[in-house]
């Protein structure tokens, strides 16, 4: 059977999206306004020294005007990292926009992330290329790569390419990693007066590139609910069968966005947030525990069974854990091989290849099938994978071993029977809902008229997102002033701070406020499918931790 399109692509094609109304009439129907500098929070000295062309901008925000015409010009863009909903209508927005400064421009989109614009490798769009990637899922349109710009050399292969097409301009859409190397290179071609800008565009699904500029990062909102959707569904199994614990690992190594958002969404029996343990200096076993005795809770009303929900970067945040994949990193890395940590016996032996003995405790006390994904998974760095880590396995163990001592104790009568599921690569390439859609079309589109503003070291801005695209702010954030310095492979470098769930923040006090109630009763909450036609509140809505920020 020839591919075909199924009835939801068909109409979707033919959706277009919302912009915010200063842009309606066209990226060269504004007029540009300059607020205050911005400043990094963190370590400005160092930071104005490394960025002396692009530390301390102005914000930028578009209003209604006209600019005057320009001759054409040429724009690559790449995708950068993991794929997220919108990056297609990214793209688009980005050339509806370049059109609308100039029928005459031409936008180059290079094949597999930043390699592309290595290898030199490129498509050059086209309405009826573009055309059908509208409303679309994915990064199949030109694919994503993780190579990171951070060389000289790489800097000046990509300005020789750019030269040898008439690149005058690239756009980078990417997470916090990526737009740092936009960072970098945009103040790197501004100080060897090389005639190339360079603007980025905010992605992640993870939810951990924001700011008071930057509301959510574009994927967020559609991941989240294709997510929150799944969960839905299990915890209307689990109230069906009544006989099983559901651990469900949901994506968010950095921070715990996803896992509070579907929280929020889902009201699940409890929610492990990373940044919670972290402050609170929880081991492995407390963290345990706390499930247990959620367990055994319930138990006691009968309900021997329920709803958890994990961060996958939850390991990283547990500090005993913390420190023991340092440990681990730095022994492997200098020798020491998977097969004799797993061949030790005791922790007397863990000892003598290196641990601490806190260290080795805390190895002894993961299940051993576990074990195995703490020293055999690693990256071409030598570091442990922590996003491999199956740590709803490990706790589901951990649990297990618990109960058994409550239930010899005469503490525990109920039964427990599990089921694990981790929700990754389910929400990345979905297809954007109506958010995502007009959101990532605007940033594309706010790219372009910053590029026809000669703009270069800005971040695409589309703000006051809960007050409907007619009221969206459109502008641009120097990406110096998101930045801070980090402790990178043995160096100090310059990168975009990641934004960890605020626990003083309304999003996760309105989960404090109510987790108890979630935890002892089933008040499960089903989202159901992402409905793109309907009722603007079905259809149009944005996330809960968005509405709870902007209040």
């Amino acid at each position: 059977m020839t591919n075909r399109l199924s009835a939801l692509q068909e109409a979707r094609a033919g959706y277009q999206p919302k912009l915010p109304a200063v842009l309606r009439n066209g990226a060269n129907q504004v007029s540009l306004t300059e607020g205050e500098n911005q400043y990094p929070a963190y370590d400005q000295e160092t930071l104005e020294g490394l960025f002396p062309n692009t530390y301390g901008l102005p914000i930028i925000t578009f209003e209604e005007g006209s600019s005057a015409g320009q001759a054409a010009f040429k724009v690559g863009v790449i995708l950068s990292g993991g794929q997220a909903p919108g990056g297609h209508n990214v793209i688009a927005g980005l050339y509806d926009g370049l059109k609308s400064l100039n029928p005459a421009n031409e936008l180059l989109g290079f094949k597999g992330g930043p390699q592309g614009l290595m290898d030199n490798d490129f498509v050059t769009f086209t309405d009826e290329f573009i055309n059908d990637y509208r409303n679309t899922g994915g990064f199949d349109i030109i694919g994503s790569g993780r190579t990171k710009l951070e060389e000289e050399e790489q800097f000046d292969l990509v300005a020789a390419n750019c030269e040898k097409e008439g690149v005058a301009a690239l756009v980078i859409i990417g997470g916090d990693d990526s737009n740092t190397n936009a960072c970098v290179l945009a103040e790197y071609y501004a100080g060897k007066n090389v005639p190339i800008k360079v603007v980025g565009c905010p992605k992640t699904i993870d939810g951990d590139l924001k700011n008071e500029f930057i509301e959510t990062s574009f994927g967020f909102d559609t991941a989240t609910k294709v997510y929150s959707e799944l969960i839905g569904n299990i915890q209307r199994d689990a109230n069906s069968a009544k006989k099983y614990y559901h651990f469900i690992r949901v994506m968010g190594r950095s921070a715990s966005h996803i896992a509070l958002e579907c929280a929020l969404q889902t009201q699940p029996n409890m929610c492990l947030i990373s940044e919670e343990i972290e402050k609170d200096g929880l081991t492995l076993e407390q963290v345990a525990e706390q499930i247990t005795d959620v367990v055994v809770k319930r138990a006691a009303k009968d309900l021997n069974f329920g709803v958890i929900l994990i961060p996958e970067g939850i390991i990283e945040f547990v500090p005993a854990m913390k420190t023991l994949i340092g440990e681990l990193n730095d022994l492997l890395a200098h020798g020491k091989t998977a097969e004799e940590f797993l061949g030790a016996q005791d922790e007397v032996a863990l000892e003598a290849l290196g641990l601490t003995a806190a260290s080795a405790a805390s190895f002894i006390s993961i299940p051993p099938a576990i074990r195995k994904q703490f020293v055999m998974d690693r990256d071409p760095h030598g570091n442990v994978q922590v996003s491999l880590i199956e740590s709803e396995k490990m706790l589901i163990e951990m649990v297990k071993r618990q109960l058994d001592v409550k239930k010899a104790a005469g503490e525990y009568n109920g039964k427990f029977a599990s089921q694990n599921h981790f929700f990754g690569y389910e929400g990345r390439c979905a297809a954007p809902n109506n958010f995502d859609a007009d959101y990532c079309y605007s940033l594309g589109y706010t790219a372009a008229a910053l590029l026809g503003a000669g703009k270069t070291g800005y971040l695409s801005s589309v703000r006051n997102l809960t007050q409907g695209a007619d009221n969206w702010i459109a502008g641009g954030i120097p990406v110096t002033s998101m930045m801070n310095i980090e402790r990178r492979h043995g160096h100090d470098k310059p990168v975009i701070k990641k934004a960890l769930v605020e626990l003083d923040g309304s999003p996760f006090q309105t989960f404090v406020a109510n987790r108890d109630q979630w935890a002892a009763e089933n008040c499960y909450v089903y989202p159901g499918p992402i409905q793109y036609f309907g009722p603007a509140e079905v259809c149009d809505q944005t996330t809960i931790t968005i509405q709870l920020e902007q209040n």
